[in-house]
């Protein structure tokens, strides 16, 4: 296999979360913290932290504001996080593409 795919795939997409918050976020355009909650099975302190995470890499924006004297948190990706996430996908495809050359 080639060893130059692997090193450059984004560390940040790695965790099983994240993953499932980028797929998320790059399919639905946005999504409130309950939706991302229940869709992805996480505690609210577990979706906090990788929701943090993404936000300091410049991923995604989070705003949160009152609806009906409610907190709601939104969550959506910025340009530079769908761009790299559909470039983690891209490579991710590569490497399935290999491996499938190498099953042969």
């Amino acid at each position: 296999m080639n060893d130059g795919l692997i090193p450059n795939l984004n560390e940040l997409f790695q965790a099983k979360a994240r993953l499932g918050i980028m797929t998320v976020l790059t399919s639905m355009g946005e999504s409130d913290f309950l939706t991302l909650k229940h869709q992805l099975g996480l505690t609210d302190g577990n979706l906090s932290v990788h929701l943090r995470v993404l936000e300091e890499a410049g991923y995604i924006e989070i705003e949160k504001k009152f609806v009906k004297r409610k907190p709601k948190t939104t969550c959506r990706l910025t340009p530079a996080g769908r761009e790299a996430f559909l470039h983690y996908l891209k490579q991710l495809e590569q490497i399935i593409q290999l491996a499938r050359k190498e099953e042969k």
